[in-house]
């Protein structure tokens, strides 16, 4: 799950980087309207986009009528000091998808930031299936059998990496970049540190994930 935060005020940017991170998403942080604008338009890998709507150089409800008006149906959940219910409907009705006003709890932003990645997946297509191992990419859960299987952020990470490519070589370089997405540097040797952690927590029966020597990893491809 990718998500890209617009909010010019640091000390809340930085509160839900950590939130979210620490829920396994990768996130990224911008600061302006126009900047916001710009990465929009040049990438289309976000899953949710969390727009405060007091930004400076492109008001967020102008952000968002562009955004709209291009066809684009990203969820949008909008974060606003501003909490009357006109200021909601006129929120809603440019395109938004969900409204939260300032303060609020990290914790209730969590779930509906589920709710709306959820949504935004279109139900089944959220759900990896690998023999008896099933992973809910919107709710970062993986289960084997029916039964959870506790992972840390970065071990949820590099699964859905090895799950959306089951069968194909995946290597160290790839795993290095989508871990250091979190904003932390993350070496060769950690990568192995986390794969070792990793099969020790799923690997059972028919669930191997093969080590190609030098490459990379490779999340075997289920038989049948």
């Amino acid at each position: 799950m990718r998500i890209l935060i617009a909010e010019d005020d640091q000390v809340l940017a930085d509160g839900l980087l950590r939130t979210l991170r620490a829920s396994g998403a990768v996130v990224d942080h911008l600061a302006s309207g126009s900047e916001v604008d710009a990465a929009l338009l040049t990438n289309t890998g976000f899953d949710l986009l969390i727009l405060d709507l007091g930004l400076p150089r492109m008001h967020g409800l102008e952000l968002l009528k562009k955004l709209r008006s291009r066809g684009s149906a990203l969820p949008v959940l909008i974060l606003t000091a501003a909490d009357s219910v006109e200021a909601r409907v006129k929120g809603l009705d440019f395109g938004a998808d969900d409204y939260m006003a300032k303060p609020f709890s990290l914790q209730e932003l969590e779930a509906r930031v589920r709710a709306l990645t959820r949504r935004g997946m279109g139900g089944a297509s959220s759900t990896i299936r690998h023999g008896p191992l099933v992973y809910d990419q919107a709710g970062r859960v993986a289960t084997i059998d029916g039964k959870m299987v506790e992972l840390s952020a970065r071990e949820l990470g590099l699964l859905e990496v090895l799950l959306q490519r089951a069968g194909r070589l995946v290597s160290k370089e790839q795993l290095v970049e989508r871990l250091c997405e979190w904003g932390e540097e993350v070496s060769n040797n950690a990568i192995e540190v986390y794969i070792h952690r990793l099969r020790k927590k799923i690997e059972r029966g028919s669930i191997h994930i093969a080590t190609v020597r030098g490459l990379g990893y490779c999340l075997e491809k289920m038989s049948g």
